[in-house]
């Protein structure tokens, strides 16, 4: 079967998604690039041997030969970008967050439906392989009941970070370590433990003076009627991220690297040497695939190939701007708030203040 032709738009954290792409020659090829500027859009061509170039992101759509457009601009272009390439009969691949809202990622759900087209949001750290590991144990029945989980997203972010002029404002980045920085993380508790029941939370711009916040302290109550707490912050000299899952049967604990801390090592303690037998007869057994951006793309062909369901669905980048929108809520009312978050809600339409 011939690959799938991707053009990028954006060359930021686009470049790592061509080199992903570029580690599946089989599955893909990056055919065409667009970037903010001329000069930019030609070296990011050069350094990786992508054959075309195109003027702006309407050209990159009227190609014909495209089979994917794959969108890694400043987050407020992510959700017209993303109707406009759909509405071009092309396969979409959206970096997060998809939308600043759950009335716009509705719009995006639907444009997709109506298309034919597959659009995938981004969570690639949804693919380490110590996280699917947990997935393995969970899905052979030996995790039990979740009782607690502890998520921390502690990264430095200084003042040269905030000089793209998109990054820190409301209106562009749409949000701040919540919706840039921590989304995978929280993601991943998603992924693992299902939807959000309620939330409380507290917020504060306390690293850097910039329009969105830059530090939180939330509790979670899960509907499965565990418990969580997410902390973040731009401020630690010591940047980890961790999550600490305590299920009745088994804690597992990642790595604490703080941009790949869903890779190995993952340690899984049992609750009782039986149970640790069973989990290390699971763990022998695992077999491992690609891991992030790699990893999400050789299981985007997969369902492209084979039909079947996309490895993130825009009902997946759903949830997670669901859990966005209580916590704002939340911090603002300073109160608690429960989801679902349904269309009468007051930041159904968005999140950003005003």
């Amino acid at each position: 079967m011939k690959p799938f032709s991707v053009g990028i738009v954006g060359a930021g954290i686009g470049k790592e998604h061509i080199q992903a792409y570029q580690q599946l020659p089989e599955m893909f090829a990056v055919t065409a690039v667009t970037t903010a500027s001329v000069q930019e859009t030609q070296d990011t061509a050069q350094q990786f041997s992508i054959p075309h170039i195109a003027a702006d992101f309407d050209t990159l759509c009227a190609r014909d030969d495209l089979d994917i457009i794959n969108i890694c601009t400043p987050n407020h272009l992510h959700l017209p970008m993303a109707l406009q390439a759909l509405a071009a009969g092309k396969h979409v691949v959206l970096e997060k967050p998809v939308a600043g809202s759950l009335a716009d990622i509705d719009r995006l759900i639907q444009a997709e439906a109506d298309s034919g087209k597959r659009a995938m949001p981004i969570f690639q750290y949804r693919f380490g392989h110590g996280l699917q590991k947990l997935k393995a144990l969970q899905a052979a029945g030996l995790t039990g009941q979740a009782h607690l989980t502890t998520v921390e997203t502690l990264w430095r972010r200084r003042p040269d970070y905030y000089a793209r002029p998109w990054r820190g404002k409301w209106d562009t980045e749409m949000g701040g370590a919540l919706v840039t920085l921590a989304i995978h993380a929280h993601d991943i508790l998603s992924y693992v433990l299902g939807p959000v029941k309620n939330v409380t939370v507290r917020m504060k711009t306390a690293v850097n003076p910039i329009e969105t916040e830059d530090t939180v302290a939330a509790a979670l109550e899960m509907a499965d009627g565990s418990l969580a707490t997410l902390a973040v912050t731009t401020g630690s000299s010591r940047e980890i991220s961790r999550h600490r899952f305590c299920f009745a049967n088994l804690t597992a604990e990642s790595n604490t690297t703080p941009y790949n801390s869903s890779s190995d090592p993952w340690q899984f303690h049992g609750d009782t040497p039986e149970i640790q037998a069973q989990i290390d007869a699971v763990l022998a057994e695992f077999v491992p695939l690609p891991e992030r951006f790699v990893g999400q793309f050789y299981r985007f062909h997969q369902s492209l190939t084979q039909g079947t369901n996309l490895p993130v669905t825009l009902a997946d980048a759903r949830q997670s701007a669901e859990l966005l929108t209580a916590l704002y809520d939340a911090a603002r009312k300073e109160t608690a708030v429960s989801l679902p978050i349904t269309p009468d809600h007051p930041l159904y339409q968005g999140w950003q203040p005003g």
